[in-house]
């Protein structure tokens, strides 16, 4: 079995090579997982109001406060794998 690290790395690399660009839904959600792997919760103030991106991004990672690092990094590299299968 390969380890966690390098595939979450690998899935990293991989979902900026997927032929269709997913829905906004699905790149928030890789957007979370992928910052829960790498940093943990979420931290710094959040966005302002006028900054719908920002705040979307914010919002989507703040949801997945307390989800351990390694379990983010396993549905990050599912997710990618469901992507491009």
């Amino acid at each position: 079995m390969s380890d966690l690290h390098t595939d979450f790395e690998q899935a990293a690399k991989d979902v900026k090579t997927l032929t269709e660009r997913p829905d906004n839904e699905t790149l928030l959600r890789l957007y979370a997982l992928y910052k829960q792997g790498s940093e943990g919760d979420v931290s710094g103030p959040k966005p302002g109001f006028f900054d719908f991106v920002g705040t979307a991004k914010y919002e989507a990672w703040a949801k997945l406060k307390g989800t351990g690092s390694d379990d983010a990094k396993k549905k990050y590299i599912d997710l990618v794998k469901r992507l491009r299968s």
